[in-house]
């Protein structure tokens, strides 16, 4: 996919509010944002942050052309001296960010930026379009990962995405969810990421019979062998004459290394677990079968508890769209504004959903792990000028639930900073890992995960709490918004 200029890949209003800000320039100072979600997609435990890489190439190329002013002059709203002001325009600002990944929590900044509010505001949409898909397709993908329990997933949604990007971008997440591979070869290209496949029905359907086809397939590809037995009869013709090729294969010297069948439709524990004995009965006993067929993380989970004997699982649609919840509920709200002295002013947003009440004041987060486990105990949003000392003891409580207290003993307890500085002064100071290198560090970082907040169905809630003195300060400015 070609780099393209994202400029105007915004919603109008954050043009016209710049617009706004640069008429009244006193108020063009400089303010945070958080970019942050409330709950965790598909009722799961956790998320995990992706798309930073893609955030990054947008703000080193944010710039308009002159193509860009000319269409915003034909709208008809822009006056030109704000026009004139575009053709010079470029991102300044700060940018601090959860590294891609990484697992994330609701209510707690995935992306901080400090910059002149007339930039701040403008990267909004493209930040939360960019971040609230890939994270959704990866923490989908880690998912059905989970359920499979050590078997490989294949991500080969292409057909079904929501588009080209929507594709290649959703397969660059599933990679670093945990897939082993994708069956879109420009992600492959683009994203160095392992790409697999082997051929459809209509493969089996050109030959005269599906024998023919097999063994035509396996004479081009004899290392990697995967023959699909459900065009016409599973069980009576497709893995007997899958059963022959292999035989006339092992006969003829040729290594059988990667080789086995594909299931496609029908009751998939019981044509596995009978496929899987015709399999071993003839001296297959190493032979791959893949299983696909509308799969999701419940169906996986469901086979496996039925003693499917399947251990390599593709899965399309329900993945790259993540199908029963297909939106990662980001938002991107003011957190402070610089004042004169060059302090920073807390801000909060109030609201009747308690839920909705932002969290004021220039913040980062500190993960808190269990020391002798090495497991995540907590998440804690502080001021970012605040230090702990893991020899002190740490009291946690649910700013929600204020009166839900957790005491750490001094010593039980480690923490880590997780937001890293990515732009400084509008510089990029990051450099993005590769795709595959992610996966590694996504890997683990899950394994610092209960079991219990893995689980698919009522999973345990990690804690995100606030630090007391970032608490006071919600509460006062709580308690005077409530005064006035």
């Amino acid at each position: 996919m070609d780099r393209q200029n994202l400029t105007l890949l915004t919603d109008l209003y954050e043009l016209t509010m710049m617009q706004g800000y640069f008429k009244h320039k006193d108020r063009n100072e400089t303010v945070i944002f958080d970019a942050f979600f409330r709950n965790n997609p598909m009722d799961s435990g956790y998320s995990i942050m992706a798309g930073l890489e893609q955030v990054i190439q947008y703000i080193k190329e944010l710039k308009f052309e002159q193509q860009d002013i000319d269409y915003l002059a034909s709208l008809g709203i822009f006056q030109q001296d704000f026009l004139d002001y575009l053709k010079d325009f470029k991102f300044t600002g700060d940018i601090y960010a959860i590294p891609e990944g990484s697992i994330m929590f609701p209510r707690e900044p995935m992306i901080k930026v400090i910059a002149p509010i007339m930039q701040a505001q403008l990267v909004e949409t493209a930040i939360l379009n960019i971040i609230n898909h890939q994270s959704l397709i990866a923490t989908k993908t880690s998912r059905v990962c989970f359920a499979a329990r050590g078997d490989g997933i294949m991500e080969f949604g292409l057909r079904r995405a929501q588009g080209p990007d929507a594709g290649t971008y959703g397969a660059r997440a599933a990679m670093i969810g945990g897939c082993v591979g994708t069956s879109n070869v420009l992600a492959g290209q683009l994203f160095d990421v392992p790409v697999s496949g082997t051929h459809a029905h209509s493969w089996i359907m050109s030959f005269p019979d599906e024998y023919t086809a097999f063994k035509a397939y396996a004479d081009i590809y004899p290392n990697a062998c995967l023959l699909l037995v459900d065009t016409y009869d599973t069980l009576k013709s497709g893995v007997p004459n899958a059963i022959r090729v292999f035989k006339e294969m092992k006969e003829a010297g040729i290594p059988l290394t990667k080789y086995g069948i594909r299931l496609d439709s029908g009751d998939l524990a019981y044509l596995s677990k009978k496929a899987r004995k015709m399999l071993d009965e003839a001296g297959f006993p190493d032979a791959i079968i893949s299983a696909s067929n509308d799969l999701d993380e419940f169906l996986i989970d469901s086979l496996k508890v039925q003693g499917a004997a399947i251990t390599s699982w593709g899965v399309g649609t329900h993945l790259i769209t993540s199908k029963d919840c297909p939106s990662f509920g980001g938002v991107y709200k003011l957190a402070a504004v610089m004042g004169e002295n060059g302090e920073f002013i807390p801000k909060i947003k109030l609201s009747e959903n308690t839920e909705k009440v932002t969290n004021p004041g220039n913040k980062k987060i500190y993960r808190i792990y269990e020391k002798e486990s090495g497991k995540i105990k907590a998440d804690l949003i502080c001021l970012a000028d605040e230090v702990f000392d893991e020899n002190e003891p740490m009291l946690l409580f649910d700013p929600l639930e204020p009166w839900k207290k957790t005491k750490l003993p001094a010593g039980s307890y480690t923490l880590r900073e997780l937001m890293v500085p990515v732009f400084l002064n509008g510089e990029c100071v990051y450099e993005s890992p590769k795709v595959m290198d992610i996966q590694a560090y996504c890997k683990k970082e899950l394994e610092t995960l209960w079991p219990e907040t893995r689980r698919l169905v009522n999973p345990h809630k990690v804690y995100v709490d606030l630090s007391a003195k970032l608490y006071d300060i919600k509460i006062a400015l709580l308690d005077q918004m409530s005064a006035e």
